[in-house]
């Protein structure tokens, strides 16, 4: 199927997304979601034929540099509901989808564009990266999960600091404070980088990848004695799986296992 605002490839299980409106820096509109949307419902349905998730930007001065303005600029409140929600939605299929999701992130990365990245697994970005959550410049709240996912990246009083002020992170800085998980020199360094990662990660058992991605969002805004019990009973579910039985053989065997997704 083709789209009208994303390029999709797929090589070896791994699906490239990446959000093709170079020409107004790759701004999310409601188009740019609802396809975004459609993808990643997709992925969740097809029993792992998808091992993995490369979101990025066309070209080299964004990833996503953020929320269409002029769009924006003409919603009543009730349309605004309705487009943070269809935001809110992608984000958190980004982040619910069971296969790994790695942001490419390239130039710009500002509004909902930072959001977008911190609702996959990691971030990986080149040396021109720019984060930022700036809609207070504009009387705005972030809309789809910044206020929500930030704090969890880098502290609550650290994210409060950057939301209120409206200020751009550098890579140094985003690099420091845990945004961002590695640093490339160029584009192509870092995809080539991230199709290994997720060539790495598709060699295990793509069920395993799944509940582990789960109980680790699960245990997110658990206390410590919750999250070792989501933990537990995670534990305690692999073990009627076939995956689970074909990797302790294997290991035993001193063979390479064949893992089904079952």
């Amino acid at each position: 199927m083709s789209y009208e605002t994303l390029k999709l490839e797929r090589n070896n299980g791994i699906l490239e997304i990446t959000v093709n409106r170079p020409d107004k820096l790759n701004a999310l509109n409601a188009t740019v979601l609802s396809e975004l949307k459609k993808v990643l419902e997709e992925v969740k349905a097809d029993g792992f034929e998808t091992k993995g998730i490369i979101l990025t930007g066309e070209g080299d001065k964004a990833f996503i540099a953020g929320a269409d303005i002029k769009g924006m600029s003409e919603m009543t409140p009730d349309q605004a509901e309705s487009f943070g929600a269809l935001g809110q939605d992608v984000s958190r299929l980004f982040e619910t989808v069971p296969v790994p999701v790695i942001a490419c992130v390239n130039g710009f990365a500002l509004g909902g564009g930072c959001e977008m990245a911190m609702s996959c697994d990691f971030i990986y970005a080149t040396s021109n990266a720019l984060f930022g959550q700036p809609e207070v410049n504009l009387a705005l709240i972030p809309g789809f999960g910044g206020t929500q996912r930030l704090r969890r990246y880098v502290g609550v009083a650290r994210s409060k600091e950057i939301i209120y002020t409206g200020r751009n992170i550098k890579i140094d800085e985003a690099e420091k404070i845990g945004l961002v998980t590695r640093v490339f020199n160029s584009k192509d360094e870092m995809m080539s980088a991230a199709r290994e990662t997720l060539g790495v990660v598709a060699s295990k058992s793509p069920l395993i990848i799944a509940k582990c991605k789960e109980v680790i969002n699960a245990g997110e805004s658990a206390d410590i004695d919750q999250g070792l019990s989501i933990e537990k009973s995670g534990f305690k579910s692999v073990f009627s799986t076939q995956d689970t039985k074909e990797g302790l053989a294997a290991f035993l065997e001193k063979r390479k296992p064949n893992f089904t997704g079952k």
